[in-house]
């Protein structure tokens, strides 16, 4: 996939399966819900907080990340959407983190998830008041997952 860009409207179709899905599940907006697509997608890109998402593979790698993200973790676009999302997690933190996954398979979504993650770099910080939801197609397939927050501190 390529970086989200005016070229490819920043990616408005897999935006709006993030977008949807968190407002169907939760029954909140992550943005401006007049905003048309291209519009949401754009703004999406360049919110100042978190946005990501991964697939619904055996083991998830990462499909979207905004600019927040990718600078949160210390990559780029391609690094950001090729890397497995349980590397986001030290190794002894990631039994925690699958069964936040498995958790929110079961129930659809979760709010205020708090949990210590790691970029590329090595910089280990804590995310707070996280939501996390399933992602599904308008035909009701499930596409994976995606997680949202704007607070965090570094450890």
């Amino acid at each position: 996939m390529d970086e989200p860009d005016s070229a490819n409207d920043f990616l408005a179709g897999h935006v709006a399966v993030i977008t949807e899905s968190f407002r169907s599940l939760t029954g909140r907006d992550l943005i401006a819900p007049e905003l048309g697509p291209v519009d949401a997608a754009r703004e999406i890109y360049h919110a100042p907080f978190f946005v990501a998402s991964h697939d619904a593979s055996a083991d998830p790698v990462l499909t979207y990340g905004n600019l927040f993200a990718q600078t949160l973790f210390d990559m780029l676009w391609d690094e950001f959407t090729s890397t497995p999302s349980r590397f986001t997690a030290e190794a002894p933190n990631r039994e925690e983190r699958s069964r936040l996954l498995s958790e929110v398979t079961n129930h659809g979504f979760i709010d205020h998830y708090s949990g210590v993650r790691i970029s590329a770099s090595g910089n280990r910080f804590r995310i707070k008041e996280a939501t996390v939801w399933n992602l599904a197609h308008p035909d009701g397939s499930r596409l994976g997952q995606a997680a949202t927050f704007a607070d965090w501190e570094e450890l």
